[in-house]
């Protein structure tokens, strides 16, 4: 991870057709195209990929989790359990179309632990949504029962465990719906670009007309296409598609280097007592992007994130202390700052964070050093790296008696 890492002349080639016939739009010009569609190739391949019936190209992981949770019917006032460790674009989704995010605990899996939510099931409560952070997943099991339970929607936000597994089973495919991230720090990326699979049909209907104003897409003449139903434009573009056909079939060589260098540095760790890692629930894999661990402490944490910065150990994350991935830095959150009046549904139902309790998730996520995991390693590179982190914490847990 990620993608651009592998960049090459089989991007350029599919990038090239479509320069070559002018159109760079998924739409239309029928006659132009030199029988290039770019989206439609990527969306059948990347459906097939995923063992799942159906496939909506959009244009970013964001608005694929925003169509997603339209699709399916979701809207103002209604409520979406999500995780308190996650992107920015899981309540920023939620928000855009007046539904309210409900943010529950995570457990030592990094994602949503299942007992916080059946507490924060209310009669509004419409969706789950499970954000597999880092490589790896929530105990899906656990909430595919929960959601059959009280009849709600299970839509995983697999913008980064793209290839990992639940049940023998592609993440994003165990759920009602799934949603994939293309954008450029990806393990395949389009540059931008985002992705949702369902294996239902209704979903996948009307994910294909809301993310492009409404069009039902019947016919050849896009002029004469209905609206069915109000939509906005969350389209991809032919460029981007075409560098995402490039990048899905190069995938399984991603996941298989991701998954060598991986166990590299984690065999090294595994040595270093005290260091301890996050869970992967029972019949999961994770897809091998990030090597998350544990500190046995939080002060310990934050004084081995810096250490390995100060001994040239580079992409490793303290998301405690990030403002993009975690609750504490979510001050537009907390006090509803947005360029415009909210839906008065959010304003009335949003949780007061000031009296929240997120404890738990504060001992997991302040113990937690996540390190990305590259493709450009050499063999030596990624052994050399292994032995700096192995030194760097072991040396730091020597000196400081917990």
């Amino acid at each position: 991870m990620p993608g651009f890492e592998v960049f090459g002349n089989e991007e350029r080639k599919e990038v090239n057709d479509v320069l070559e016939s002018g159109v760079l739009m998924r739409y239309g010009f029928d006659g132009m195209r030199n029988g290039h569609w770019k989206a439609k190739e990527f969306e059948t391949a990347f459906a097939q990929r995923m063992g799942s019936q159906y496939c909506q190209l959009v244009s970013s992981g964001t608005s694929a989790l925003t169509v997603a949770l339209a699709a399916a019917g979701i809207g103002a006032g209604d409520e979406v359990i999500m995780p308190t460790f996650t992107f920015v674009a899981s309540f920023e989704s939620i928000m855009m179309l007046g539904a309210v995010p409900v943010l529950v605990d995570i457990d030592d899996t990094l994602t949503l632990d299942p007992k916080a939510v059946e507490a924060a099931i209310t009669s509004k409560t419409r969706c789950v949504m499970p954000v597999h952070m880092c490589g790896s997943m929530a105990n899906l099991k656990a909430l595919k029962g929960i959601c059959d339970k009280h009849d709600l929607i299970l839509l995983e936000d697999a913008c980064q465990a793209i290839g990992g597994t639940f049940e023998g089973k592609p993440l994003g495919s165990y759920g009602d719906l799934g949603c994939f991230s293309f954008d450029f720090v990806k393990t395949i990326t389009c540059g931008e670009g985002g992705g949702i699979i369902t294996n239902t049909k209704a979903y996948a209907i009307n994910a294909d007309q809301y993310q492009d104003h409404g069009h039902d897409h019947v016919g050849n003449d896009r002029g004469a296409e209905t609206h069915p139903h109000l939509g906005y434009n969350f389209r991809i573009s032919e460029l981007n598609a075409a560098v995402g056909i490039a990048q899905l079939r190069k995938l399984d060589d991603i996941l298989a280097l991701q998954k060598k260098n991986y166990t590299v540095l984690r065999n090294a760790l595994t040595e270093v007592e005290g260091v301890s890692f996050r869970t992967v629930p029972e019949g999961g894999v994770e897809n091998y992007s990030f090597l998350n661990f544990f500190l046995p402490t939080e002060a310990l944490a934050q004084q081995a994130h810096k250490a390995l910065s100060e001994a040239g150990v580079d992409g490793c994350f303290y998301w405690y202390q990030n403002n993009w991935h975690y609750i504490n830095g979510w001050e537009h959150l907390r006090k509803l700052k947005g360029l415009g009046n909210l839906p008065k549904e959010i304003q009335e139902q949003l949780q007061d964070f000031s009296k929240t309790d997120f404890s738990q998730s504060n001992h997991w996520m302040g113990r937690t050093i996540s390190c990305l995991v590259k493709l450009g390693w050499s063999e030596e590179a990624t052994n050399e790296r292994a032995q700096k982190m192995q030194e760097v914490i072991q040396e730091l847990l020597e000196k400081t008696p917990v």
